[in-house]
């Protein structure tokens, strides 16, 4: 995903995260003629009890094996989290991928049932998150949610996107890194290949947040936005797995605000299609 040929995922993480982690977290003086942001190699190497050669090497890909011990202490000096360790661990030990024709995204039977069935905004997203299906109520709930749409192209490139969302930065932040953890690994994957060309061509945040590359899980959460007609709303958001697709429901605490308010676009929604 981040050029052609052979990757080295492991040493272009390493490279991302340590710029990320101030020498001063270390007690390391900064200095002034410092002329990287975050650590030096070699103090990587120092804090993580190995050699600088040996480090240079998993940097520049010339060691495809380090031991779990050596990558739990990187881990530990490049401060992440256990999400972050467990994708450092998969970097050094991918999973040998098994080559598929695409295959069309489809959204069951059973699933287009419960989305009808639903007084509270659904949809349905594929693996790229791309919309395949929503309610009338998620489509009252934003129109960037209608069948066809794409959710991280929308919330990085659509102007009403960060009006819609209370903190759009700490949205698209958590968005990527979901991407990142989903899409980043397979250099293989055609559209995976396109969405980030696209996206690291029309968006410099995009761009930004992509080099970090920070790693999430799929997990529901809480979130803050805007409606043009009803006005603020605070909302869960469950993310399900079913089958290849995911179930995204939004919903309110019971007897809010919001509650009342999702009623009232309840009323004005016009049946779905998708």
């Amino acid at each position: 995903m981040d050029g052609g040929g052979e990757s080295n995922r492991l040493g272009e993480y390493l490279r991302a995260r340590r710029g990320l982690v101030s020498p001063e977290q270390f007690g390391i003086p900064a200095g002034s003629n410092r002329r990287v942001s975050g650590l030096r190699r070699e103090e990587v190497a120092l804090l993580a009890g190995i050699s600088g050669d040996y480090y240079l090497r998993l940097e520049r890909g010339r060691d495809h094996n380090p031991s779990p011990q050596v990558l739990d202490a990187l881990a530990r000096v490049l401060q992440l989290d256990e999400v972050e360790s467990e994708y450092l661990h998969g970097l050094a030990n991918p999973r040998r991928r098994v080559q598929r024709r695409p295959r069309m995204e489809r959204v069951p039977d059973r699933l287009h049932h419960l989305l009808a069935a639903l007084d509270l905004p659904a949809f349905v997203e594929g693996r790229y998150f791309d919309v395949l299906a929503s309610n009338s109520l998620a489509l009252a709930f934003s129109p960037r949610l209608a069948p066809g749409e794409n959710r991280l192209r929308s919330l990085l490139l659509d102007p009403a996107e960060r009006e819609f969302h209370d903190s759009w930065e700490a949205a698209v932040t958590s968005f990527v890194a979901l991407a990142r953890q989903t899409l980043g690994e397979d250099i293989s994957d055609p559209r995976a290949v396109e969405l980030v060309g696209e996206l690291s061509l029309s968006s410099a945040r995009f761009r930004t947040l992509w080099a970090r590359q920070d790693v999430r899980p799929l997990e529901g959460g809480t979130t803050t936005v805007h409606h043009p007609l009803v006005g603020t709303l605070h909302l869960h958001r469950e993310k399900l797995p079913v089958d290849d697709v995911i179930l995204v429901i939004y919903y309110p605490d019971e007897k809010s605000d919001a509650a009342e308010k999702l009623r009232l676009l309840g009323s004005l929604a016009e049946p779905a299609v998708g």
